[in-house]
């Protein structure tokens, strides 16, 4: 496993995140048999900004003919920083996470810079196509504001014919993953996320055994 220090900002403004996030996953790739693992078995993952960036990666592999990873790992990521959503109206006050915060969030990542919104390296559910993408499990609470577009980015997936697992937790609030030693439904959700992850990694690797040799 490997745990990526990318550029934060406000001292680095978009896209230095995006661009660390890429070469960090492209130097996985690139250095996984030297490190005693199968680079057809790279996985990408994290929670919030970090569900972001993995989004980001994965369509960017995609984009760029980089090899993609076995599984994107989307932990209630930010996947649409343009549009309104009613989970943003409902949670988004009082529940750890606030539209505050997230509008202070967009503010220091993006002042300055020239992208769009719905530039998809920003917001990831607006891109035009997310045919072709890898596997994903994808997890999101039920008292986020981000929920709506973290189950937004799932319906896209689904319907553009990428495997998609999805978990909701509904009595959960984003960062929920952090609770974890507290026990509770905290503890029951990452548990049931780190068997899910688990399952779908013995999955890939079965599949990749069994798969024929290549043609001499």
């Amino acid at each position: 496993m490997l745990s990526i220090g990318y550029r934060l900002a406000p001292e680095n403004k978009f896209p230095a995140a995006v661009v660390d996030a890429f070469a960090a996953y492209r130097w996985a790739i690139e250095n996984a048999a030297e490190l005693g693992a199968d680079p057809k078995q790279v996985s990408v993952g994290g929670d919030s900004a970090g569900g972001t960036l993995a989004a980001v990666v994965s369509q960017s592999a995609r984009d760029e003919g980089v090899p993609m990873p076995a599984l994107q790992l989307l932990i209630y990521p930010a996947t649409d920083y343009l549009n309104t959503t009613r989970s943003k109206a409902l949670f988004g006050d009082g529940f750890l996470l606030t539209n505050r915060d997230i509008a202070w969030f967009r503010h220091t990542y993006l002042e300055g810079t020239d992208v769009g919104l719905s530039d998809p390296r920003v917001s990831p559910l607006l891109a035009r196509d997310l045919s072709g993408l890898p596997p994903a499990l994808v997890l999101t609470a039920g008292f986020d504001p981000l929920r709506d577009e973290g189950n937004q980015y799932v319906e896209a997936m689904q319907a553009a014919g990428v495997i998609v697992d999805h978990r909701e937790f509904g009595s959960l609030v984003h960062g929920f993953t952090t609770f974890f030693p507290i026990g509770g439904d905290s503890a029951t959700a990452t548990k049931e996320m780190i068997g899910a992850l688990r399952t779908q990694i013995r999955r890939d690797r079965k599949g990749a055994a069994d798969a024929p040799p290549p043609a001499p």
